[in-house]
């Protein structure tokens, strides 16, 4: 079978390993097609080197067919259709007995700290894998994963049908947050400075503002009435975006931490106490976020074909990573593995 080892310097190095045989609690899975991620770009740029290594298959945004399981392994079997949440819990630190498997404090995150899924067959746990509809088209399967992390953000955000939202960053992950939230009963509207993405954002029939055009929160403001979003995300993770997802939000107002900042950002503690706001972090996701991400792409809530903007072949992914490198105009690029 062929892998693809992220190599150091922007590169990669394709090889033709053996497949492993699955364990007792173990899947092997035939990848179909694997998305390249905000933080497989980090990886790329070698930001991640020290954890990482630069002798490693990266990659979780996969869907795959399920090819042999190992002793002990129920609920899925050879042939199925899956997708993968690509975390490894220890299940005895506090967060772990506390059922906060998600955020284990010895999270294990497949395709960063083990071998991902840029290959052609991954060995991994089987607890790690959901299936999907035998008839579902597995290029649409691969964006489960990044739907999940978007279906936990507005978990987190308890958001209530009829609230204004405000999407800060028009990327995938904010578009997917936006189509979640509406499916949510929001009225969203997303801030972002690219004027592809915010065509992109027209066309999948969002509202949208240009904040290198006018002021985001005063737009808001005057937009809900004078009264600000009740839940806002911040999915920029720019300055900007942290200045303004204070100005924008409603007495009350709960804003959730979705970008992961380079730096510590200054946030205004006044606006907290002044209007009661709540920040509330998000970091990936629970099983229950998977299932209905499963649900919200069967049902085409999430437009699978706008946001997948090209598909590459695994020998192909060093031009793949290149293409996508600081293009605005690319969404959800895509490795065809198997």
């Amino acid at each position: 079978m062929k892998a693809a080892y992220y190599s150091g310097n922007q590169s990669f190095t394709i090889r033709e390993d053996q497949p492993k045989e699955p364990q007792a609690g173990e899947a092997r899975i035939k990848i179909a097609y694997c998305g390249i991620c905000g933080t497989d770009l980090h990886v790329y740029h070698g930001a991640m080197d020290a954890r990482v290594t630069t002798n490693r298959v990266i990659g979780h945004e996969c869907s795959a067919v399920v090819d042999a399981v190992g002793a002990g392994v129920v609920g899925v079997a050879p042939g199925d259709q899956v997708v993968v949440r690509p975390l490894k819990h220890c299940g005895e630190c506090p967060a772990c007995r506390k059922g906060y498997v998600h955020v284990c404090q010895n999270l294990k995150f497949l395709g960063l700290d083990t071998e991902g899924a840029m290959q052609q067959m991954w060995t991994l746990p089987a607890h790690t894998l959901h299936k999907v509809p035998s008839d579902m088209r597995l290029d649409h399967a691969a964006l489960i994963e990044p739907t999940a992390v978007a279906c936990h953000d507005v978990a987190r955000s308890r958001l209530q049908p009829g609230e204004d939202v405000l999407v800060i960053g028009g990327g995938p992950i904010g578009l997917l947050v936006a189509m979640v939230a509406r499916q949510a009963g929001g009225n969203v509207v997303i801030s972002e400075v690219s004027d592809y993405r915010l065509s992109v954002a027209e066309k999948l029939g969002f509202k949208t503002l240009n904040p290198t055009k006018v002021n985001v929160a005063e737009a808001v403001w005057k937009m809900t009435g004078n009264k600000g979003a009740e839940v806002v995300f911040e999915v920029s993770g720019s300055r900007p975006g942290i200045e303004t997802m204070t100005e924008a939000a409603a007495v009350r107002g709960r804003i959730v931490m979705v970008a992961i900042h380079g730096k510590k950002p200054e946030v205004d503690m006044f606006k907290f106490f002044w209007r009661e706001l709540e920040l509330l972090g998000a970091r990936v996701y629970e099983a229950r976020d998977y299932e209905k991400a499963i649900e919200l792409v069967v049902s085409g809530a999430i437009d699978c074909k706008t946001l997948i903007t090209d598909i590459q072949e695994l020998e192909d992914i060093a031009k793949a990573f290149k293409a996508l490198d600081g293009n605005a105009t690319a969404m959800k690029s895509l490795i065809k593995c198997s």
